[in-house]
């Protein structure tokens, strides 16, 4: 909501001012009061979209400790193995989560444990409908040491798009998070990558919806029966 705040506080010093040269438009009979009125009007839109967008639910956390849960909400659109060489050091699984604009766009912690690594790439801010984004966008790399699973490093990527020109992120190094737990923000449709060791099994496909700290997106493939 703080962010929600902000957005509508900057809207809000230009809307003014349009209404003040609109009144002054009025006053003098010309067309620009139309255009101010019009303007005040998008704002009020604004004002509900943001308040909308910025929306932070309460996930309801699974209690399974084998489970993994989404890091974010949105479609999956991609699953497959990758190299991950800064902080799982090497091939692992990736499971990508395209957020549009009307999704939720606060992240989640996937499992309970220490996060070991953060690191920040200034990048291109391409469309996140493209899965190779991650490359090349701005993005955070969130690590985490699961104490779920001791041993075991899982990643999450936060990654900025066309739109989305901000990541936000709200836990620092060495601090112990529980599964579900915020993570971060990222400002308007954007995707989050999760990576995960080889040991574990995916559990959604591409085209499934998941709701971030809630759906169970991966588990240890000895509790796959």
């Amino acid at each position: 909501m703080a962010a929600a705040r902000l957005v509508i506080r900057r809207a809000l010093g230009w809307l003014l001012l349009l209404l003040a040269g609109g009144g002054i438009a009025l006053w003098s009979k010309s067309a620009f009061a139309i255009a101010a009125l019009a303007a005040a009007g998008a704002w009020v839109l604004f004002l509900f979209f943001s308040l909308y967008f910025f929306r932070d639910p309460d996930p309801r956390v699974p209690t399974d400790l084998g489970a993994v849960v989404a890091p974010a909400h949105g479609l999956v659109d991609c699953v497959e193995q990758v190299d991950e060489p800064q902080f799982l050091g090497g091939r692992c699984r990736r499971v990508s989560i395209l957020l549009s604009v009307l999704d939720v766009h606060v992240q989640n912690a996937p499992v309970a444990g220490r996060i070991a690594f953060l690191k920040y790439q200034p990048g291109r801010f391409l469309s996140a409908l493209k899965t190779a984004s991650a490359r090349g966008n701005e993005n955070l790399l969130i690590g985490i040491e699961s104490s779920e699973r001791p041993g075991a490093r899982i990643a999450v990527r936060q990654i900025a798009g066309v739109l989305a020109r901000r990541v936000v992120s709200w836990v620092n190094l060495d601090e112990i998070v529980a599964r579900g737990q915020r993570l971060g923000l990222i400002q308007y449709g954007s995707r989050c990558d999760l990576y995960l060791p080889l040991a574990f099994a995916v559990t959604v496909r591409p085209g499934n919806r998941v709701t971030g700290g809630e759906t169970v997106v991966a588990l240890l493939r000895e509790r796959i029966s």
